[in-house]
């Protein structure tokens, strides 16, 4: 069971997407062992973890995920008649696997907790700033690019910051498991300082040419 320490056994559920701290994750379970594994954390009240895919695919055979991955506490269940849940999740902490085991219907791993090295607050923090500005243009583009109310207060305390940003861009699973990799909160900060340059002169040229957005974009969201 989880408890909070290091080196405990957590249920594992490899997706194409990569969660962060704080991050609001909403899951459709269909699958008979998924509803089994998620349907023993509500009723004991533990977490589960995230991992993004290395290898394989969500549905059918056990996919081999990466060693990286982020704890999932069930903050919301909609129980639908045919036996499928729809869940919503909050990610909670970060780990590393040990040890993975296929001894039961879903996967499991023997995991230790790895918090990112604290930001140094003793450090100039200009570039925290420049974090905060880029990430307020980025998500206003985004909003308006795809005709979405978005309204956020963006944090600021520095690990709340980077895991926001880090979870907001629009960026491919790698780099997002690139970014869950790093060591410590200044090196996620200065990594997610980059990207956001990078994608912000990409959105600024969409938004600066006069088109309409495709019928079928999906509006933009936070989660």
């Amino acid at each position: 069971m989880y408890n909070g320490t290091m080196n405990t056994l957590l249920p594992l559920f490899p997706l194409n997407t990569v969660l962060f701290p704080g991050q609001l994750l909403p899951l459709h379970i269909f699958e008979a062992r998924y509803r089994q594994m998620i349907g023993e954390c509500i009723q004991t009240g533990t977490p589960f973890g995230v991992v993004l895919i290395r290898e394989g695919e969500e549905v059918g055979e056990s996919a081999e995920p990466y060693d990286v991955g982020t704890t999932a506490r069930i903050v919301q269940v909609e129980r639908l008649d045919d036996g499928r849940l729809d869940i919503v999740c909050v990610g909670h902490a970060r780990f590393r696997i040990q040890q993975t085991y296929h001894d039961r219907s879903y996967l499991r791993g023997s995991v230790e907790l790895w918090p990112w090295t604290p930001f140094d607050q003793s450090l100039p923090q200009p570039h925290i700033d420049q974090v905060r500005q880029r990430l307020d243009r980025y998500i206003k583009i985004l909003a308006e690019i795809t005709h979405s109310d978005v309204q956020v207060e963006l944090p600021d305390d520095p690990a709340a910051l980077a895991n926001m940003a880090a979870a907001v861009l629009q960026v491919d699973a790698a780099e997002k498991q690139q970014l869950l990799t790093t060591n410590s909160i200044g090196d996620l900060l200065d990594q997610i300082g980059v990207l956001l340059q990078h994608e912000l002169r990409g959105l600024q040229i969409m938004y600066s040419t006069p088109h309409k957005p495709p019928e079928d974009s999906t509006p933009f969201s936070l989660n």
